[in-house]
């Protein structure tokens, strides 16, 4: 029986020694035989992918209605369909739709705090060429131009193209008197592809207008500047990533395109960092590029 019992507590050494090392392995590929310029690749597409999908999320939360937010922006706002135009946004709601609008006022003495929900069904191919379905509910407490007020937005079953949304989305005003910003905060976010690979994300960012403020009613001349950073993890086939990044020089939105056009941000490997994102020299197209190891390298946004 001692014997026995011997044998049990190696075997039993032996596979937590196996775990912990598993585990080890499981948290950052890149810390054994995966490269720089692997991470770099991996983890850069990845972010730049929560970065478009949360972007499109803001887009949204801003443009459902003139009584909440600034109305006529992402789905709401009309579409360019020249073929030379790249999807971009023009003036105008766009009178052609495929998703319901749902208001729910949740105060029988006040219109706020409103709840919105945006319907997709089972699929709903934009103007932009992009097919969302499930649900977007936001929770507004009051209309987004005045300083203090906030959306809160959760997803059901909210998919973009074929990538399955999930998280907590929350947009607050923090502007003040001649000078609107808002702070975006993403949290717990996962980002699932049908094939089993996913990103983790969350971010914290502040978002300030630089451009258009004296059209108040008219979005598509709206400029941001970005500023913050975010963290997360990808796993994609048997590869597992985690970073985070750091805004270096301000991205661009422009509400006219769908894309962040300019800025760049540091991507880290803990304390390391790995190699520069740039989103370009602000030219409105899908194309963006990484550069590790003194090695430029172009990626495509979707």
């Amino acid at each position: 029986m001692k014997t026995i019992s011997k044998l049990t507590g190696l075997l039993v050494t032996v596979l937590v020694t196996t775990l912990v090392l598993w585990a080890c392995k499981k948290q950052d590929d890149a810390s054994g035989t995966a490269d720089r310029e692997e991470f770099a690749s991996v983890s850069s597409e990845s972010d730049a992918a929560a970065e478009v999908v949360f972007d499109d999320v803001f887009n949204n939360v801003m443009g459902v209605s003139s009584e909440v937010a600034i109305g006529g922006t992402g789905v709401f706002g009309r579409v360019d369909v020249s073929s030379s135009s790249n999807g971009n946004r023009i003036d105008g709601v766009d009178s052609i739709t495929c998703y319901v609008v749902t208001t729910k006022q949740l105060s029988t003495s006040t219109r706020f705090p409103l709840q919105i929900t945006i319907d997709f069904g089972s699929g709903c191919i934009g103007k932009d060429g992009r097919t969302r379905k499930g649900r977007i509910i936001v929770l507004y407490t009051g209309h987004l131009g005045t300083s203090g007020n906030s959306a809160t937005a959760s997803f059901d079953g909210f998919y973009l193209d074929n990538i399955k949304v999930e998280g907590t989305y929350k947009l607050t005003n923090t502007g003040t008197t001649g000078q609107k910003s808002y702070t975006i905060q993403i949290i717990n976010a996962k980002l699932s592809n049908s094939n089993g690979d996913y990103i983790q994300w969350s971010s914290e960012k502040t978002i300030t207008q630089i451009e258009g403020g004296a059209t108040p009613l008219l979005a598509l001349d709206d400029v941001y500047n970005i500023t913050g950073g975010a963290s997360g993890a990808v796993s994609a086939g048997n590869k597992y990533f985690q970073w985070s990044t750091v805004i270096t020089a301000a991205l661009r939105k422009k509400f006219g395109c769908r894309w962040i056009t300019l800025g760049t941000l540091s991507l880290k490997k803990g304390n390391d960092a790995v190699a520069v994102l740039d989103y370009g020299p602000g030219t409105c197209d899908n194309k963006a590029s990484f550069t590790v190891n003194g090695v430029s390298h172009e990626i495509t946004l979707h």
